[in-house]
């Protein structure tokens, strides 16, 4: 696992830290700080690590953070962020700087016994945080024809949603990684330009964990969790996601019955090819950034 948490670096780093602008006693919350590589570089700048809080609901990611920074001070959360938001909304806790990292952890991908990847074996988890009980072995067999097809095509945006569900059913029960794989990938030609179960991946990971309504919930928390003049940094990793911080960003910067929000970024921040040089995972990593508007309503 050390050699894992190693090879975990923080995507778009020099971007996000552009957006925050993290200051000498600024507070801070990480909302998926993983093994906390965004997180040094902010306590870093901020030299204040008892003025942050950093969540993540994987137990092991905790517990490595809980190692790293907890003798600092530092309060560690083990929850996913929506949860999290809500209890620090309900202590009326506020902070400088907010970040969300919605991507997948190198040590998830590489670690064949999560379940996340394609490359190798592994069971048919995908649980971000161990402690839930639905994973997507459940969903795999015992999910509806229909309800799998809905999966595959509205959180994995796959084509051939319908023929990889009934192909699903025709197989059940379904073992592991690379049975499903190997299901998905049969009805696609061998030369397709991604994994060819790849998006189906996508969409279990999505509907396993309620990603797209977790953000969805969060984010209207994360406003409200601003001090006036704070800044949100967003980082998605598909259309699905980018689209939801995209609306909510631009609508609250509009503001019907008043501006909570100022834009800082106009448009994505993407990688530089020498980034994803370095970090193959930033290839799709998409960064917004808001301000919240200084003036009281």
């Amino acid at each position: 696992m050390n050699q894992q948490k190693q090879k975990h670096n923080p995507v778009l780093l020099d971007a996000v830290l552009r957006c925050l602008e993290p200051k000498k006693g600024d507070s801070y919350l990480d909302l998926t700080a993983g093994y906390g590589g965004h997180a040094s570089a902010v306590l870093a700048a901020t030299d204040s690590p008892r003025k942050a809080v950093l969540v993540d609901r994987d137990q092991e990611a905790a517990k490595y953070l809980q190692q790293r920074f907890g003798a600092l001070g530092t309060e560690i959360v083990h929850s996913d962020f929506l949860a999290a938001s809500e209890v620090l909304g309900a202590k009326k806790r506020r902070f400088d700087m907010i970040l969300a990292d919605l991507g997948v952890s190198s040590p998830h991908l590489e670690n064949a016994r999560r379940g996340f990847s394609l490359k190798t074996p592994g069971p048919l988890d995908m649980r971000m945080d161990q402690r839930q009980q639905i994973s997507a072995e459940q969903i795999v067999n015992q999910a509806p024809e229909a309800e799998l097809a809905r999966i595959f095509a509205e959180y994995g945006e796959e084509p051939k949603a319908r023929e990889i569900a009934r192909r699903i059913i025709d197989a059940r029960p379904i073992s592991g990684t690379k049975q499903l794989a190997g299901i998905a990938s049969s009805v696609w030609p061998a030369n397709s330009r991604i994994h060819p179960a790849t998006r189906v991946f996508l969409a279990l990971r999505i509907a396993v964990n309620d990603e797209l309504g977790q953000l969805e919930g969060a984010l209207p928390v994360w406003q409200e969790l601003l001090v006036p003049g704070g800044r949100l940094a967003v980082i998605s990793f598909h259309s699905l996601e980018d689209r939801i911080v995209k609306r909510f960003m631009a609508e609250q910067a509009a503001g019907e019955y008043g501006r909570e929000l100022e834009l800082l970024t106009k448009k994505p921040i993407t990688a530089t090819k020498d980034e994803v040089v370095l970090n193959p995972r930033a290839r799709s990593a998409k960064l917004r950034a808001a301000a919240k508007i200084k003036t009281n309503r």
